[in-house]
């Protein structure tokens, strides 16, 4: 859990709690948004048991 607050702190430019509470926006990502971030033309050869597509 703390190291998901130091990089969501990293990634929005907070130096503290308090900042990040103020300042942090979160933004909606749609199912096209959400197929183009992951990666293209990879061929699977065995399914992952903790991650499904």
């Amino acid at each position: 859990l703390m190291g998901g607050v130091r990089a969501g702190m990293g990634y929005t430019g907070s130096r503290n709690l308090e900042e990040l509470r103020e300042e942090a926006q979160f933004t909606r990502m749609g199912p096209a948004g959400l197929a183009e971030s992951h990666p293209h033309d990879i061929q699977i050869t065995k399914e992952s048991p903790n991650y499904s597509f």
